[in-house]
């Protein structure tokens, strides 16, 4: 959890933002506020509230600024995402010493890359609506597809299934009751209605990613527990920029795929950025951040099976 300095500077940052974005077009010093009349002694009427802005501008500069609002991206983006891209780990360290300002929030970076990710995954499952059509085993449109041995195979499994359902009497006389009959219900809901076990998926995946944040940080806690000066709120920077970089990287994957084949062969920047990115922020050598990435690699992968084992339970359970 983040301390009051923490939240000191996030606070003091999005302060920054307004008052740099309402100085843009601020009137004059003792020009009388357009809303009460006051004269002005800075960007805000201390009397009103109000900002003391110009609004007579250009369409386009009312559209960027538009666009700005909506996004909180202003001309730091154009600094931010090269460093991300080529030197994360200087990125890093220099926020963690406390040079902030000429680079957007960390939070806010991985909440734009989050939103992009899911945009294009999105993108990407519509143009391949094929890959993601769930049937019933005994559809006949599934079933032309399939070969005559594996068809000969659904056949022998549905009379299983049908010597199993003649069997309704023992079953009427021991009913199913408590947590095992509702999760019967919902395997028999998801194989009648699979696209609403997908809605329900997807609607829990945008907030079971947030997780990811603080996992990165508790795995990467004890890789560096002997290090000096390296606290649990540096781990937090460095899985926020982290995770920027592989959504912006997942989210070029995507949209590279519905123009181009070999797409994917993009994923092996991964572990190249993040080699580069954990050597610079933590001044590690070679083997020590080798040695790192692997014990990383091996909890990251156990941390998202088991955040997909949850995803698929909780898509069960509240699919409707």
């Amino acid at each position: 959890m983040m301390g009051a300095p923490e939240l000191d500077a996030a606070t003091a940052d999005a302060i920054a933002g307004e008052i740099t974005r309402a100085s843009r077009h601020a009137l004059p010093l003792g020009a009388p506020c357009p809303n009460c009349g006051t004269p002005l002694k800075g960007a805000w009427c201390y009397a009103c509230g109000q900002k003391g802005e110009e609004y007579h501008r250009s369409i386009w500069h009312l559209v960027a600024e538009a666009f700005e609002g909506l996004t909180h991206v202003d001309g730091r983006v154009w600094k931010t995402l090269p460093r991300l891209l080529v030197r994360p780990g200087q990125l890093t360290r220099d926020f963690l010493d406390g040079h902030r300002a000429a680079q957007i929030p960390p939070f806010r970076l991985f909440l734009v890359a989050l939103l992009l990710v899911f945009f294009a995954g999105g993108l990407s499952v519509s143009a391949n609506p094929v890959n993601f059509n769930l049937r019933p085993i005994n559809d006949p449109k599934a079933l032309s597809t399939l070969s005559p041995k594996d068809r000969a195979d659904v056949d022998a499994a549905m009379k299983q299934i049908r010597a199993a359902s003649a069997e309704k009497a023992v079953l009427a006389v021991r009913p199913v009751a408590g947590s095992k009959a509702f999760w019967i219900a919902r395997v028999r809901n998801a194989l009648d209605k699979p696209e609403s076990v997908l809605a329900a998926m997807e609607q829990w995946g945008h907030r079971l990613a947030f997780l990811m944040l603080p996992i990165a940080a508790l795995l990467l806690a004890p890789l560096f527990a002997f290090k000096k000066g390296v606290y649990l709120f540096d781990h937090l920077i460095f899985a926020m920029h982290s995770l920027s970089f592989q959504g912006l990287l997942l989210t070029l994957i995507f949209l590279g795929g519905l123009a181009v084949d070999g797409a994917a062969w993009l994923l092996l920047l991964a572990p190249v950025h993040l080699f580069v990115h954990m050597r610079g922020t933590y001044r590690t050598g070679v083997f020590g951040t080798l040695s790192r990435m692997f014990v990383l690699f091996i909890g990251s992968t156990v941390a998202v099976s088991v955040l997909l084992v949850g995803l698929i339970i909780i898509g069960l359970a509240s699919a409707h």
